[in-house]
């Protein structure tokens, strides 16, 4: 219930507190820096459009962090609905392959929002 109350008042500040005006957030160093997309970028843009329900906006900001909003989210609701029913409810156990799958998506989506034809992957 923890992880839910957390997670349900980020996306409530977020929500509340406009991403898309500046000075309300730290702008990513990265970008900043160097000019290129991280894989965050256009997250809390992301996550503002989501507390709006607008997916289309949210797609457009960060599909990335969407898809990752969506999969917690599952995550999320399997393992109260195991924990509801008094069920054993350890958490998810990735191997290593899991964690270099990951980070190889992250990796594919940051390279592909920078090329000439990933500008549809911009926020």
């Amino acid at each position: 219930m923890g992880t839910l109350t957390a997670v349900t008042a980020a996306f409530a500040y977020v929500g509340a507190v406009d991403p898309h005006e500046p000075g309300h957030y730290p702008v990513c160093p990265l970008l900043h820096l160097t000019g290129i997309y991280c894989p965050a970028c256009g997250g809390l843009r992301s996550a503002y459009a989501v507390a709006h329900g607008d997916l289309v906006a949210a797609l457009g900001a960060n599909a990335l962090a969407v898809a990752g909003y969506a999969a917690f989210a599952l995550f999320l609701a399997a393992w109260l609905a195991r924990a509801a029913r008094g069920r054993h409810t350890l958490g998810p156990r990735p191997r290593a392959g899991h964690w270099w799958a990951l980070g190889g998506l992250a990796l594919a989506f940051t390279v592909l929002r920078n090329l000439p034809f990933g500008t549809g992957l911009i926020p």
